[in-house]
């Protein structure tokens, strides 16, 4: 992942993103990813305020306002040459340990987390399903533009919504997972049909595989915001 800090903005975003985008720069070409498991980042600098870019059947972005309450600790370590300092949060219904560096005037940090006197180097919840930790940093001569693969996505400006009606897409997709296979599927088609592996020959299989598709989404569902998470039904 990558946390973009510039005067102006902050942003976080997968590193993969601006890897493509430089190559698409240098050798003309169009491609695009984007990693679901997370959604893109953006705020103005020293606000909460975050612009959540997700991917779903269209590219969409939603404001939060996402304020948090930090506890310091007397904790310290050293990393390298910066001394660090022990913090606590929760947010998004997990419970979350930081340590940040007051050498750094940067009150910023990954994804939505933001607002101790310094850098964050690390950031953990007490499950560990999550753990961001400071890798490298570079000081670039000017603001990397990333209008091609953040703000727009694939040619596509991002559609301007709110958060309850993303989760409503994603119980929609939820709900029928499969439709775009089962609409491109054509038994007469030369060559073999497959989904999860299993050769289809017949749209009679699809309601099978849509009940595994479900049961893969529920059991890989684990969204960093737990008190936000969409509830999937049982099927």
């Amino acid at each position: 992942m990558t946390l973009d800090v510039n005067p102006d903005e902050v942003k976080f975003y997968s590193y993969e993103y601006a890897e493509t985008d430089s190559l698409n720069k240098v050798r003309n070409f169009n491609s695009a990813n984007w990693d679901s498991n997370f959604p893109a980042i953006k705020r103005k600098k020293n606000t909460y305020n975050n612009l959540n870019y997700v991917l779903l059947d269209s590219f969409f972005v939603f404001e939060t306002n996402d304020k948090m309450n930090w506890k310091l600790t007397k904790e310290t370590k050293k990393s390298g040459e910066y001394n660090l300092q022990k913090a606590k949060t929760t947010f998004g219904g997990r419970n979350w340990t930081a340590w940040f560096s007051n050498e750094i005037n940067l009150n910023e940090g990954p994804y939505k987390f933001r607002g101790l006197p310094g850098l964050i180097f690390e950031i953990y919840d007490d499950k560990q399903n999550f753990s961001f930790n400071l890798l490298k940093s570079w000081k670039l001569q000017k603001t990397y533009n990333t209008n091609e693969f953040l703000e727009n996505f694939a040619g596509q400006k991002a559609i301007l919504t709110n958060e309850k009606f993303i989760q409503k897409k994603q119980l929609e997709f939820f709900n029928d997972p499969l439709r775009d296979m089962r609409e491109s599927y054509n038994p007469n088609a030369e060559g073999e049909f497959r989904v999860y592996g299993v050769k289809v020959t017949s749209k009679e299989q699809f309601k099978e595989l849509t009940k595994m598709a479900q049961e893969r989404m529920k059991k890989e569902y684990n969204p960093i915001e737990i008190d936000k998470a969409v509830k999937y039904p049982n099927k």
